[in-house]
């Protein structure tokens, strides 16, 4: 897609405005970063708070006669036990037991509220709709924006009253600028924090609001990546995708008593036999030695020389000031501690598997 046909969010002007360096992503014009530079802006996100523009992910209002149990036979995620303002991370699967995409689903009362990623958000609609006998109402309507870091609750509260009442995972309706706005408890940095659903047109004065205040610092994608990936957080298209099952991608705390033991959700076969007798390969954080990063794509081999596997995420961690990675590796390679090889420029470097996440996270929980 070439620039003059990217779509911008409703915050577009404001990241001009502030200097931001945009880049194509998912289709839209989205800022990688700003003045300060990602690791700066890294930083300040672990010490302080971030605000960081989603809008262009996929906002979706599903309602509809008994939708929670509709939707469970697309994903392995006990959907039909959320309670209102409970929220819940799951998985579109295939019959081969592939993921098609990871997503949000929350209680919102009255209707279930999903929320999809940005790359793959056109494909998933038309999943939904092709599968379910929902009403299925894509909220182009809607900015989104994630204000994540420590004094997140702290600035938020100023303006919310009421929102500290949120633990991690939950979320509400309440009132910002005038405007009803969906807040969650949730994000992907890894730190306590808040997504913000809120009408477009009100988007530029609430994400202005939030930059008045002198803890909170625009973010963009590149230090979006770095945190998520210190929290030992996965992203679709390089640590997740059609070929990876729940299983293998360490993901199969998403699948719940219930569904495991009734099926029911698409490659269940697949995935309930994995989780009975282990899967062939397993993601992993892997800590190379030295302070080169071994990026996504780069070859893993045991110290015998053997290729065991491949980095699908890597770069350079700002909070301890090395590299570090993710990746896939057969699962008698996959124990904490075991000593690898990555294969960076032809040349083998010493790394060891590393327990995930990297970081501790902070979220605040009931």
């Amino acid at each position: 897609m070439s620039e003059d046909n990217l779509k911008t969010t409703p915050l577009h002007r404001v990241h001009e405005r502030l200097g931001a360096k945009m880049v194509p992503f998912a289709g839209y014009a989205m800022p990688v970063q700003y003045p300060a530079g990602v690791k700066t802006e890294h930083l300040h996100t672990r010490a302080k708070a971030g605000l960081f523009d989603v809008s262009h992910m996929g906002q979706v209002r599903l309602t509809g006669a008994d939708a929670a149990a509709k939707l469970e036979a697309l994903v392995p995620g006990n959907l039909q036990a959320l309670k209102p303002g409970a929220m819940r991370y799951t998985l579109f699967t295939d019959g081969a037991g592939g993921i098609l995409d990871d997503l949000i689903v929350t209680n919102a009362g009255d209707h279930l509220f999903v929320v999809v990623n940005a790359a793959c958000k056109e494909q998933d609609i038309t999943h939904m709709r092709d599968n379910l006998d929902c009403d299925i109402q894509v909220l182009e309507d809607r900015a989104l924006v994630a204000l994540q870091g420590p004094a997140a609750e702290v600035v938020l509260s100023r303006l919310v009253p009421g929102v500290a009442g949120l633990s991690f995972m939950s979320a509400g309706s309440f009132e910002l600028a005038g405007a009803e706005c969906f807040i969650s408890r949730s994000g992907y940095s890894g730190e306590d924090g808040f997504e913000i659903s809120m009408p477009a047109d009100k988007a530029v004065e609430i994400a202005e609001t939030l930059l008045n205040d002198d803890a909170v610092a625009p973010i963009g994608l590149g230090a979006r990546d770095s945190l998520r990936l210190e929290a030992g957080l996965c992203l679709y298209g390089h640590d997740l995708g059609p070929d990876t099952t729940p299983v293998e991608a360490a993901l199969e705390w998403t699948i719940g008593k219930r569904r495991r033991e009734e099926g029911g959700f698409p490659g269940a076969e697949v995935i309930l036999k994995q989780l009975a007798e282990g899967a062939p390969r397993r993601r992993v954080g892997i800590r190379p030695d030295g302070r080169a990063p071994a990026r996504e794509g780069t070859e893993i081999a045991d110290t015998g020389g053997n290729r065991v596997g491949e980095i699908t995420s890597g770069g350079f961690g700002p909070s301890f000031e090395r590299p570090v990675a993710m990746g896939y590796v057969a699962s008698h390679a996959s124990a904490v501690d075991t000593e690898i090889n990555v294969i960076v420029r032809g040349k083998p470097l010493p790394a060891k598997v590393a327990a995930l996440p990297f970081v501790k996270a902070n979220y605040k929980r009931g």
